[in-house]
């Protein structure tokens, strides 16, 4: 019996069909199962191959890419990588397979018939083995905390809340803001591992569902209480004290840890500008961006909070903190938010 990673390929388009299925046989480890050209035809391929891994496209006939997703999802059948298109609908549409359940996506980089594609070989790969590594159980749609108004009161700023995430993170992130209070005297700093045309889309779902007024990040914005800014991808976020205004200044630069923007980078700043009030969250991620900026924020008097492994789609950044020795709590996602508040 083969010990290959077996993967399901969704897509209307046959040239894409055949494009996904060379990547994917590439690899040793990896074996195409099956190929399907419709949502009806993936649900029935699913129940008859039982793929470890899927990779669905979005746009789909008949039955939507999500419409599959949340079927996949609730039945716990395996794991889904979608794949979306570089645009503002497929990255709207991307943001909300992450909340419903995807482990992850692959963006086409030229539309929906990318030629370009075999250029992200090795992270196609590399996507679908951390995939097929996460229990279907982990990735189940939690619903969030019904969001409150957003308001208009002006709090003084008292705290800034690091948050970093990188695989499994939109969703977990999401919830954590659903549960936020909007009085909460605080600004928040989101860094999430995405690729730039993503995280703008990101931002405004953490808006619309949360108490939260949250935007992409852009170079001398003002921090200020009850707002969020999410890392623009592809970037490095960084606050910077100028002349008594506290401000957002948005960095190019190398990847550190592989990615950009990074957590270590955004940490490394709040902590030498705000000291002893930063709350460092690390949420479920592969890797260890983070860790370098956890130990920062301890070192500065700050406080940092993990998600623990048990609700952790990858416990990769909370897991390599705890191991450093330098949480402060280590919780499940539905107290993060409560313990933000008490540490407040």
């Amino acid at each position: 019996m083969s010990n290959k990673i077996r993967v399901l390929i969704v897509e209307d388009s046959a040239l894409m069909r055949k494009v996904i299925s060379d990547i994917v046989n590439s690899d040793p480890g990896l074996e195409v199962a099956a190929e399907a050209n419709d949502g009806k035809d993936a649900l029935k391929k699913i129940f008859e191959f039982k793929p470890d891994v899927v990779t669905l496209d979005i746009n789909l006939p008949g039955i939507s890419g999500l419409d599959v997703l949340s079927e996949i999802v609730d039945k716990k059948s395996t794991r889904v990588i979608m794949l979306s298109a570089y645009s503002r609908a497929g990255a709207s549409a991307t943001i909300r397979a992450l909340e419903l359940g995807a482990v992850d996506f692959i963006a086409k980089p030229s539309g929906e018939v990318s030629f370009g594609l075999p250029k992200f070989k090795e992270d196609i790969i590399s996507k679908i083995k951390l995939a097929a590594e996460i229990s279907p159980d982990k990735v189940t749609c939690r619903g969030g905390a019904g969001s409150e108004s957003i308001k208009n009161k002006i709090l003084p700023l008292k705290k800034i809340v690091v948050i970093g995430a990188s695989t499994g993170g939109p969703k977990a992130v999401l919830e954590i803001m659903q549960r936020i209070s909007y009085s909460l005297p605080v600004a928040f700093l989101i860094v999430q591992h995405m690729p730039f045309g993503f995280t703008a889309n990101f931002a405004e779902r953490i808006s619309w569902q949360s108490g939260i007024m949250t935007k992409e990040a852009e170079d001398g914005d003002i921090l200020a209480a009850n707002k969020a800014f999410v890392a623009p991808g592809g970037s490095h976020m960084v606050v910077e004290n100028a002349q008594g205004q506290m401000k957002i200044r948005i960095k190019q630069g190398e990847a550190v840890n592989f990615v950009k923007p990074s957590v270590d980078i955004t940490m490394f700043s709040a902590a030498e500008t705000f000291g002893k009030n930063v709350i460092g969250v690390i949420l479920t991620g592969m890797g260890k961006d983070g860790l370098d900026g956890a130990r920062m924020v301890k070192e500065k008097g700050g406080t940092v909070i993990v998600q623990d492994e048990k609700t952790s789609v990858v416990w990769g950044m909370p897991g390599a903190v705890f191991k450093a020795g330098l949480t402060d709590k280590v919780l499940p996602l539905s107290e993060i938010a409560q313990a933000i508040s008490e540490t407040v």
